[in-house]
């Protein structure tokens, strides 16, 4: 029997890898022969690391770099071998490092995500993974951008402070000290939305709130990332600002694409090919997901689904075990799942259910088996 277990984190719980270890333990109380493939995912947020680094090996670094308000934070990002680098842009610019009542989207600025990519340009990268999610920043990537050796200047020719409403007073575009490393490095950005950088569906406007912005500084900000796009254009020729996903992480994925020749991917699926996730398909009885929520957003790029079309495609069945199941879930069954699961024994507050998740997802696991185990007699 060949189970292959693919789960993403559940957050502020479990990583990946120790989701998919505990389901496994469940599976192996009731079939201790069964050969548990497990393969953690994720879909380009917290939890990108840890799951290539899980999935294909590497070693663990650690960069003191700026956070999203230019103090000191130690980030955490992967090295792959075959000069490979992944880098979680939340590890130095994102939200868990600045306090609810501290976060000010005005000047949150992504300067330290840009240092996580000279660490790994000085490490010999010549290809960058880099997972966009949980960000503090709205600033289009410019902080990013500025690490690499961009200057951003006004009309009097001084460099623009940091932060995104400073973009308004953006008067030019020196490119001159870009690293030249760059030229020869791929960087494949892994995210799980798509949204433009401006608009009502752009960066300002739907992901702005959560970082503390008013509605008025929500418009401030917009319109800002719309002249920073202005600017953009004419310096690089083309206006990259409506490119599907480039609103992600504060517009951040602006930045990779207009300035960086950055290249797109759902997360899920860059992971799943990094992984081999659809290789280990074969010869499965059972595939095994899970995250901490299951529902209608899911079918946007959430790991679930990713993982569920992988393998659909080998004619495996697909099982999730998720923290809670809410509004619209069952859509995931048209989408390949064919059974979920919620954890919850019964009705127990958020911080029981986190502290809990190991032993409920073994537990989960384990009635699942015995089902499996039920279907197969009869």
């Amino acid at each position: 029997m060949k189970i292959i277990i693919a789960p993403d984190s559940f957050k502020e719980s479990l990583s990946a890898p120790a989701v998919a270890e505990a389901i496994a333990r469940g599976w192996q109380q009731i079939y201790p022969e069964a050969r548990c493939v497990l393969k953690p995912m994720a879909d380009g947020g917290e939890g990108t690391v840890d799951a290539l680094l899980a999935a294909v090996g590497g070693e663990r670094r650690e960069q003191v770099v700026q956070g999203p308000m230019l103090e000191a934070v130690t980030a955490q990002w992967g090295w792959l071998g075959q000069r490979t680098a992944v880098i979680e842009m939340a590890a130095a610019s994102g939200l868990h490092w600045v306090l609810r009542e501290q976060r000010d989207a005005l000047r949150a600025c992504s300067y330290g995500t840009g240092e996580l990519i000279l660490a790994a340009l000085d490490a010999g990268a010549k290809r960058i993974i880099l997972g966009l999610g949980g960000s503090a920043t709205n600033d289009g990537g410019s902080g990013l951008l500025r690490a690499l050796g961009i200057r951003f200047l006004d009309e009097r020719e001084q460099t623009l402070p940091p932060g995104g409403a400073a973009l308004a007073q953006l008067a030019r575009i020196d490119m001159a000290g870009l690293d030249p490393r760059l030229v020869d490095v791929r960087i494949d950005i892994a995210a799980d939305v798509d949204n433009p950088l401006c608009g009502p569906k752009g960066a300002s406007a739907v992901f702005g709130p959560q970082k503390g912005a008013t509605p008025e500084q929500v418009q401030v900000l917009d319109a800002a990332l719309a002249h920073f796009a202005q600017v953009t254009a004419r310096a690089i020729g083309k206006d990259v600002s409506t490119v599907p996903g480039v609103g992600a992480a504060g517009g951040l994925g602006f930045a990779a694409k207009a300035f960086l020749n950055a290249e797109f991917h759902r997360g899920i699926e860059l992971v799943a090919d990094v992984s081999r996730l659809a290789e280990a398909m074969a010869g499965a009885d059972l595939v095994i997901t899970g995250e901490g929520r299951l529902d209608s957003q899911s079918l946007h790029g959430k790991t679930p689904v990713g993982v569920a079309r992988i393998a659909q495609q080998a004619s495996v069945p697909v099982v999730a075990l998720v923290g809670s199941l809410g509004e619209g879930y069952q859509q995931v069954y048209d989408a390949g799942i064919t059974a979920a699961f919620s954890l919850a024994p019964g009705p127990i507050s958020l911080e029981t259910a986190c502290s809990t998740a190991a032993a409920e997802l073994e537990a989960r696991a384990a009635d699942l088996a015995r089902l499996w185990r039920l279907a197969r007699s009869c």
